[in-house]
């Protein structure tokens, strides 16, 4: 363990990246990259929570178009969550990692509910725990669950694994060909910059716990094991 930098962390997860090209959905090639990535780390002795998206199977944005509820349009967002930490237990499993899923919305037949002291309990034991429902409230990302969780398990850092993107730039580098990438940033300067990382509240607590932030590109092979070991990839924000 002496040759990695973070030894106990969350891994952010955006939906999107679970669905790949298909844009929607899971894409079961994707997704077992995925575990086979999250295996990689696991196998360095990491102790790893998860935290996913449910993008890919429904966005708020649908909801309103709806003229739907915001909360309840939340809701729908959080058992989305739920699908996609399901399915990549599974695909964590059948390569052999032990898997626990615990949702903030009881559902006991599928899942654990979220238990904190159980949750680092899985982790010392050396389960990977993927945190699904979001926080259990409406109005709130999974962003800010991932902030939340990893100021809960103490967690040395959180890795936000980007679909296709390398880090955190001006401008969305895909549509600004002028956008600059930063290699290092504050939450203060997210926060100021107005940067659209990850919400303000999922800044604001990162800060105020000092949990440092880890971007970079999901889609390039061996990535999250780079970060892990402490290569210069992607951008790296800090309290200070």
């Amino acid at each position: 363990m002496s040759e990695v930098k973070y030894k106990r962390i969350v891994l952010k997860l955006s939906g999107e990246a679970l669905a790949g090209d298909n844009g929607f959905g899971i894409n079961p090639p994707v997704i077992k990259t995925v575990a086979e990535e999250i295996k990689a780390i696991y196998e360095m002795g990491i102790q790893i929570g998860i935290v996913v998206g449910g993008g890919n199977m429904w966005r708020g944005e649908a909801g309103a178009e709806m003229g739907m509820e915001r909360a309840q349009a939340d809701y729908i967002g959080m058992l989305g969550t739920i699908m996609n930490g399901l399915a990549l237990q599974d695909n964590l499993e059948s390569i052999g990692v032990p898997t626990r899923v615990q949702t903030s919305i009881e559902m006991r037949q599928i899942a654990e509910p979220y238990i904190r002291r159980k949750a680092v309990r899985h982790l010392e034991k050396g389960r990977v725990v993927i945190f699904a429902g979001g926080t259990g409230n409406p109005y709130f990302s999974t962003d800010t669950t991932a902030a939340l969780r990893a100021a809960e398990i103490d967690a040395d850092a959180i890795l936000m694994a980007k679909n296709g993107v390398d880090g955190i730039y001006s401008a969305d580098p895909r549509t600004n060909k002028d956008a600059v990438k930063f290699d290092s940033l504050t939450y203060m300067d997210i926060l100021s910059k107005g940067l659209k990382v990850m919400d303000s509240t999922a800044s604001s607590l990162s800060m105020d716990n000092d949990i440092p932030l880890v971007v970079f590109n999901l889609n390039e092979p061996g990535n999250i094991k780079k970060v892990i070991s402490g290569d210069n990839i992607g951008t790296t924000v800090k309290e200070k």
